[in-house]
């Protein structure tokens, strides 16, 4: 398929930079329960990495990263991830030795090659107000497949890592008893996703693993994911 070089920048390019800043993104996720995230997301689709990414002007941060120790930040021009923000939808490549569709920049693909990256899907992260932020994604050395309900589970799960920066900022703006009530919500928020960690382990090692990952088994952590959504939805100061 033929491809042109979009804009280098969506058209709200400058709201969504005043949006990063108003909703403190990157002090957010240093927090322990991200790390926690992206393990998950890597052990879910049995894939050696998963990064959370922050699109900045001119950068592009990992502020939780599994996979890539030492990789926290790139020029935006060379990240796939920034990719995700120019086309405001999730981006998958089964194989970046043969495709560039969406439109990857010559320098991410370099920086992709450089690192032997072959398989790569990110979805959006989303700040309270809509703005894109940045992706949860998974990247694999080896070209992959990745089915419709793969990508349903994928952009699940970034669902609520954006929903968990939502709510920390909410916790932060309050005046008196908010960042106790974070805390808490945070240790709660953690020890449910190493619950469902230690599952996935247990059912891989069980069944063995696949690719792609069986709809059985994604049915299963569909279940636990909306067990979490709701504990974040019910969340009340």
């Amino acid at each position: 398929m033929a491809t042109s070089q979009p804009s280098a920048f969506p058209d709200d390019e400058a709201a969504r930079l005043r949006s990063l800043r108003a909703f403190e993104v990157l002090p957010a996720l240093a927090e322990p329960v991200f790390d926690e995230f992206v393990a998950l997301t890597a052990r879910i689709f049995s894939l050696p990495i998963s990064l959370i990414s922050v699109v900045e002007e001119g950068e592009v941060f990992y502020p939780a990263n599994q996979g890539l120790p030492g990789h926290y930040q790139q020029p935006r021009v060379e990240a796939l991830c920034s990719t995700a923000i120019e086309q405001a939808q999730a981006v998958i490549y089964h194989d970046l030795a043969l495709e560039s569709y969406p439109y990857i920049p010559p320098e991410a693909l370099q920086a992709a090659h450089s690192k032997r990256l072959r398989f790569y899907a990110g979805a959006l992260l989303r700040l309270p107000d809509q703005h894109p932020l940045g992706t949860l994604c998974i990247i694999d050395r080896a070209p992959r497949s990745f089915t419709a309900p793969e990508q349903r589970i994928l952009e699940m799960l970034a669902a609520l890592v954006s929903r968990t920066i939502a709510v920390r900022h909410l916790c932060r703006t309050q005046p008196e008893g908010g960042q106790a009530r974070w805390t808490s919500l945070s240790a709660e928020l953690q020890e449910e996703v190493q619950s469902l960690n230690a599952l996935v382990r247990y059912l891989f090692a069980r069944h063995g693993t696949q690719v792609p990952v069986p709809a059985d088994f994604l049915k299963q952590v569909e279940g636990r994911l909306h067990d979490l959504q709701e504990l974040l939805d019910g969340f009340r100061l």
